[in-house]
């Protein structure tokens, strides 16, 4: 590996170095002219940090609880599909280094890797959730869940903003499918096979009949806590309170499905008002910097989980590098709340922005 990366955006310009124009494009990109992609990104600069002076930050940590858990930085793994295209380690090497950042890695639906097989390859008694799509073929989504559970995942994070494939024309560009030799197991099981399909096909596969009475059902028979990602409108995020939720992810695909809809960092706001402290909100989307975890906080988000630039560290250097990335997003949010006066994580509040 060249020079070390010393922030997460080297971690992406390496990243794109390394990998084919398609799958580079694949997690790259977003939907149609990727304005909601840009804008995530862009957002969280535009919500100014206003620090106050004289306060005792001789002793700053970033430990939190999310959902109880305790973590040591209010950053957690977003679901990610298809690591291993990115690297062997694969979603494995993702838990293992979430491991050791002490905080929680969530595996995808769309992974290379079952639930079994990150549990097995990743024996630690770290904590680990299992993003949720719900397929047609009921019976695949439940056969992950049951093996989730059965290997101590301690949460569900079900995704409701994804009927269909956003229409991704990077891929469209390049042609993009699943090379020959990555395997799906959700897919396999679905379909009996994965080379060369495509997101579109994927999606294909979803039950696109999904209604809030199911969402009650889903939470009523769910053997864990459910959080419900995908969260645009206030509106939603109150019925989801009333459904039963554990907790809400704000967030848009990272821009991949409905192109034109706000950046998360101007949704948050709204659905954290909505819910009124009734339960954790999270968000996701466009997180570059320990300062936008710090904006993130102050507009009342409990943790934030970052994705893309995760997989960028995977790809340039497997566990170590997705481990890098988590260290230097700590050390910049450990910094971010020294210059803001902030001890705990706790005092990251409304009354640090401008």
């Amino acid at each position: 590996m060249p020079a070390d990366p010393c922030c997460l955006h080297d971690y992406e310009r390496l990243a794109q170095d390394l990998l084919e124009p398609g799958p580079h494009g694949y997690f790259a990109g977003g939907a149609g002219d990727e304005r909601t992609l840009r804008a995530n990104a862009l957002a969280w600069g535009t919500h100014e940090l206003l620090p106050r002076v004289l306060v005792d930050v001789s002793q700053v940590t970033t430990a939190t609880t999310v959902l109880g858990t305790p973590v040591r930085m209010p950053v957690l793994v977003a679901p990610v599909a298809l690591q291993k295209m990115a690297h062997p380690d694969g979603e494995a090497g993702m838990a293992r280094a979430a491991a050791a950042a002490g905080t929680i890695m969530t595996l995808s639906t769309i992974a290379t890797s079952t639930p079994a097989e990150v549990a097995l390859e990743d024996p630690t008694d770290a904590p680990r959730w299992f993003q949720v799509y719900v397929l047609s073929d009921r019976g695949v989504t439940r056969a992950l869940i049951d093996q989730a559970v059965a290997h101590g995942y301690t949460a569900l994070v079900l995704t409701v903003d994804a009927p269909r494939a956003g229409r991704r024309e990077r891929d469209l560009r390049t042609q993009f499918g699943v090379p020959p030799g990555i395997d799906m197991p959700a897919v396999t099981a679905a379909t009996g096979g994965t080379t060369g399909i495509t997101p579109a096909q994927f999606f294909s596969l979803m039950d696109t009949s999904l209604t809030w009475e199911h969402l009650e059902a889903f939470i009523a028979d769910s053997p864990l806590p459910v959080l419900l990602k995908g969260v645009h409108h206030p509106a939603d995020a109150r019925l989801a309170v009333q459904c039963g939720v554990a907790g809400i992810v704000v967030s848009n695909h990272g821009g991949r499905q409905l192109d034109n809809v706000p950046a998360t960092a101007d949704l948050l706001g709204p659905v954290v008002q909505a819910v009124d402290g009734a339960v954790e909100v999270l968000v996701d989307g466009g997180i570059r910097r320990g300062t936008d975890v710090c904006v993130a906080l102050a507009l009342g988000a409990r943790a934030v989980l970052v994705g893309r630039p995760l997989l960028w560290g995977l790809t340039v250097d497997g566990e170590a590098g997705a481990l890098g990335v988590l260290t230097l997003l700590q050390a910049e949010v450990e910094l971010a709340m020294t210059l803001l006066g902030c001890a705990t994580v706790a005092d990251v509040t409304a009354d640090r922005l401008a």
